[in-house]
């Protein structure tokens, strides 16, 4: 039994994908630049640091491994020169994951720039600055680049590709799997042919743009180096440049297999034979799919954090039942408009696969939260964890139509099986009185066959006759209302599983909410408290009284910055960098955790801007609270505070 269908895709279908295309461009455009897994969490010296000579070396440490290059890591004088000598150190230790920089000898006093890049092991590129001083701060001509890391054009044209990668993927491995497990007659089909085809061509394209924007993408951010070779020899060592290299080689295995399909399947006839070829198309074709799913496990958040072992399978899973929903949802629209009729059986079949991808989509997506949440905090707290809730309503929407589209084939099931049953005990079904042919058509039936037409008529007559037969198809379609509910159904879901693939792309792109707490709890960037170090605790508090002679910044150092007697100094510099002599500053310390505290402290003044206490006792280990009150006059003071973390 089959199902006529509209031949071409009609008004309702213009308005949803243009509405589906201008939610997807929104999300897009309102995405940041993308965050990454690992994260600063300490520097040696600390930003805004004082030291009284020059330093051997400056090092950084973070939460996360990272691959560094020889400009990862770049120290500038006040000039703006380069102050370092361009060789990376190594300093990783166990689980510490530090890496620096050695410089140059007799350096002069002031401040110095550290500007640092360099990509997580995720494959996402971060960076940063901060400033530390030689002797006294000074001022300083460095002008660093506003544009994030992975921002800009390039930024934005790496998205876009790792986008329609996505989507390449899920319509050439779900529109595969569609055919053979549910349609094998649509191999034949020209419209699901293109398809699929065209599945393929998306993919390969977008991987080759990423290989190419790659490395202007964690560098320069220039789109003029995309066609730099040396840097995309440099992208190639890598590991995102080789799972995208591996992706482009298993396109080449999905090229034949795509060959096969629409050929010599398509072709077969014999049931035994095609068995056979479907099991060996089946087999090979799920080999290629896990694969090329795995270069996306391999290189990115699946490959890093807890549990990587367990994450990349699950993930590679993830993706296939991706792909096997919404790749078969966009072969089944393209067939239902397209294709000149589809089998009741081959819907009904992909009703029970898209069950099926739900339900390793739940199973899966459920570890993949937990991993990469870690609790309710961040579920709510992070950005990753808001993405990922608007992922879940759009699933449970996703879900809801789908629920839709199955009653609407069991409508069609039912009706259809009714006339078969009809048909069986002898009374044909009524096909409705055939259309008169119109006196053109005559005109061109009786017309002898031995007298050659008017070109310019017999080409009216054709396209009239043309005309007729899509009003007919329309009139059929619309008189058929389960039909045209199903098609509403299948086409509102693929609207919606195009913004879903959206988020999903931006949701690969984001810090983990697991990660951006921790990097939090350990003084990251996203903390504001400074790191647990073994030397001197070192932090900057601005201030600002609201009088004159109000504004400024607190330099507070504590040594060693461990439990124990510590020595506490305060420096206090006017916005442009001088001392600045205050009325009175007092200190004080708490350990909320504990309820230790707050202990007072009143240092001394050692001189103009510059003030000192020795023997601040710190008993337990913690995140202590610090809290500087500074008076600029009889009547304006503030008080500031930041937490540290005490070893």
């Amino acid at each position: 039994m089959t199902t006529p269908t509209a031949p071409r895709l009609g008004t309702a279908l213009a308005r949803l994908l243009v509405l589906a295309a201008a939610l997807l461009g929104t999300l897009l455009a309102g995405a940041a630049p993308a965050s990454a897994h690992a994260a600063l969490t300490g520097s040696d010296p600390k930003d805004g640091a004082v030291v009284a000579t020059a330093p051997k070396e400056v090092g950084l440490t973070f939460s996360e491994q990272v691959a560094m290059s020889p400009d990862s890591i770049r120290v500038l004088d006040p000039s703006g020169r380069r102050a370092d000598t361009g060789e990376i150190i190594d300093l990783c230790s166990g689980a510490v994951v530090k890496y620096g920089v050695a410089l140059r000898a007799g350096l002069p006093d002031g401040t110095y720039t550290v500007a640092w890049q360099t990509v997580s092991a995720d494959s996402h590129p971060i960076a940063g600055a901060f400033t530390f001083s030689i002797g006294a701060p000074s001022a300083t001509t460095v002008a660093l680049p506003e544009q994030a890391a992975g921002g800009g054009i390039v930024g934005a044209l790496y998205g876009i590709a790792r986008y329609l990668s996505y989507a390449g993927f899920a319509v050439l491995v779900g529109g595969g799997a569609f055919v053979l497990l549910c349609w094998p007659r649509g191999a034949s089909v020209r419209p699901v042919q293109q398809t699929v085809v065209r599945g393929w061509l998306t993919l390969t394209g977008a991987t080759l743009v990423m290989l190419l924007l790659r490395g202007p993408y964690t560098g320069s951010g220039k789109l003029a180096d995309a066609f730099d070779l040396a840097g995309l020899q440099a992208v190639l060592q890598t590991k995102t440049g080789a799972a995208l290299t591996s992706r482009l080689l298993l396109l080449g295995a999905a090229a034949l297999f795509v060959a096969v399909l629409f050929g010599a399947y398509a072709r077969r006839t014999d049931p035994k034979e095609r068995k056979d070829l479907t099991f060996g198309l089946g087999l090979g074709g799920t080999v290629v799919a896990a694969g090329i799913a795995g270069t996306w496990a391999l290189a990115e958040h699946a490959s890093t954090g807890i549990q990587t072992g367990i994450a990349m399978p699950v993930d590679i899973l993830h993706l296939l039942a991706v792909a096997a929903w919404l790749g078969g949802l966009t072969t089944l629209l393209v067939a239902l408009y397209r294709a000149p009729s589809v089998e009741r059986a081959a819907v009904e079949r992909f009703s029970r696969v898209a069950f099926a991808s739900v339900a390793v989509l739940v199973a899966t997506g459920i570890y993949q939260s937990w991993r990469q949440v870690g609790s309710w905090s961040a579920l709510t707290g992070t950005r990753y964890g808001q993405l990922l809730l608007v992922k879940i309503g759009l699933m449970g929407v996703l879900v809801g139509i789908a629920w839709i589209s199955r009653r609407w084939t069991r409508r069609l099931a039912e009706r259809t099986a009714g006339a078969d049953t009809g048909t069986e005990r002898g009374t044909e079904p009524d096909p409705g009185p055939e259309p008169e042919p119109d006196a053109d058509e005559e005109e061109l039936q009786d017309q002898d066959p031995q007298e050659a037409p008017d070109a310019a008529r017999a080409a009216q007559l054709a396209r009239q006759r043309a005309a007729m037969a899509t009003a007919r198809r329309k009139k059929a379609r619309d008189a058929d209302p389960e039909r045209t509910g199903l098609r509403r159904s299948v086409l509102t879901e693929a609207a919606v599983a195009v913004v879903l693939l959206a988020v999903t792309t931006v949701l690969t792109s984001t810090e983990p909410g697991r990660t951006e707490e921790e990097a939090a709890r350990t003084g990251g960037p996203t903390a504001g408290s400074a790191a647990v170090p073994d030397r001197p605790v070192d932090i900057r508090l601005p201030f600002d009284t609201g009088g004159v002679d109000g504004k400024g910044v607190v330099r507070l150092s504590l040594d060693p910055g461990r439990t124990g007697a510590n020595a506490l100094h305060l420096y206090v510099d006017r916005p442009n960098g001088k001392p600045l002599d205050v009325p009175e500053i007092k200190v004080n310390l708490t350990l909320e955790e504990k309820g230790v505290g707050p202990l007072p402290v009143a240092p001394d003044r050692i001189q103009t801007g510059h003030w000192s206490a020795s023997g601040v006792q710190l008993p337990l280990p913690g995140e202590w609270r610090i809290q500087v009150t500074v008076r600029t006059s009889e009547i304006d003071q503030t008080t500031i505070e930041k937490n540290v973390k005490i070893g």
